[in-house]
């Protein structure tokens, strides 16, 4: 009951975001402008922006292979972390994670389900260090609020210290899995086998050990996000004439961050909101009826190439939603305390 009531606390508060960010992006536009700034565009740079997006996504599902010592091939690979996207687009509390534990431990697929999720922790530091470098090109090139300056500067040292204290541990599990168990009451380690959680989740940080595949790994993770950009900056040619590569830097930034805010499904509201701001940072502030038809087809944009290519990841594992959402219940069920 605490949990339900937990969750809905959390619904509401999305909803309340949402729209606290939908009011904010439509009080500074008139309608009928927003249409015609829409009709004005140049879509058939729709066409190069969707490639680009889909090869950035192959990208990302390489580096999550890489991670896992190529225990997955590259199509499923491809298909899980395709699937993932389009369920935390879906439904919140990021699901898609857990479905992509699931998947890769079904099937032609036997990675240990920790395993998978140490990986997307890996994953998630990663991507974090790139936004705040890509956040960093924009700083050098245009004045920003003093908040985008003070998250970047807080958060950089943290998750460099992070990222290296998680290599610490996967280089010595050992002593790690015993520094655990001096921490952990024994009764706690013994009833729900923490010892040999942890050393499933440091297995999955293994590839970070090795130099070679460290650096495979941070390469496919610059390579995504290159991609990312450059249909961002294509996508300003389309609304914009031309592109600028600080504003897409910023946006790309702010869009992530984004992401990670409760909001309804598919972050619509803060999703938009994120970059129309980032625009006028940049100095976009002639029409921001196109600022927000901008804002309105990147973000469309990205969700139908991952409704139709997470709809392909469905039929690839030859799984439904309603067995996907049974097999992700099985595994929720490994955080609730037995008995």
């Amino acid at each position: 009951m605490n949990s339900a009531a937990k969750h809905w606390r959390i619904y509401l508060l999305g909803i309340l975001v949402s729209a606290a960010a939908i009011f904010f992006v439509v009080r500074q536009i008139d309608i009928n402008e927003l249409v015609r700034a829409l009709g004005q565009a140049n879509y058939l740079y729709l066409i190069p922006a969707s490639g680009l997006i889909v090869i950035g996504l192959f990208v990302r599902a390489l580096r999550w292979r890489s991670l896992l010592g190529g225990a997955i091939k590259p199509l499923p690979a491809f298909s899980i972390i395709n699937i993932t996207y389009l369920v935390n687009g879906l439904l919140p509390f990021r699901l898609g994670e857990l479905a992509r534990a699931f998947l890769a431990n079904r099937g032609g697929q036997t990675v240990p389900v920790f395993t998978s999720l140490s990986s997307i922790v890996i994953e998630r530091l990663l991507d974090m260090l790139a936004v705040l470098v890509i956040l960093g090109i924009s700083i050098g090139a245009a004045p920003l609020p003093a908040e985008l300056r003070g998250a970047a500067i807080a958060f950089t040292p943290l998750l460099i210290i992070g990222f290296g204290v998680l290599i610490v541990l996967a280089a010595n599990p050992d002593r790690a899995v015993r520094l655990m168990q001096r921490i952990v009451r024994p009764k706690l380690d013994q009833r729900f086998g923490l010892s040999n959680l942890f050393r499933h989740f440091l297995d999955g940080l293994k590839p970070l050990v090795n130099p070679r595949s460290a650096a495979q790994v941070l390469g496919w993770t610059a390579l995504s996000w290159g991609f990312s950009l450059a249909s961002g900056y294509v996508l300003m040619i389309a609304f914009f004439g031309e592109g600028n590569l600080a504003a897409t830097c910023l946006f790309t930034a702010a869009a992530s961050f984004a992401v990670a805010v409760p909001a309804v499904p598919g972050s619509v509201g803060p999703y938009e909101a994120s970059i129309v701001l980032s625009l006028q940072a940049m100095g976009y502030t002639a029409s921001p009826e196109t600022a927000v038809a901008f804002a309105l087809v990147v973000h469309g944009l990205n969700l139908a190439v991952v409704a139709v290519l997470g709809a392909f990841g469905f039929i690839q594992q030859g799984i439904s939603l309603g067995q996907l959402s049974q097999g992700v219940r099985g595994l929720r069920q490994l955080d609730q305390p037995a008995g």
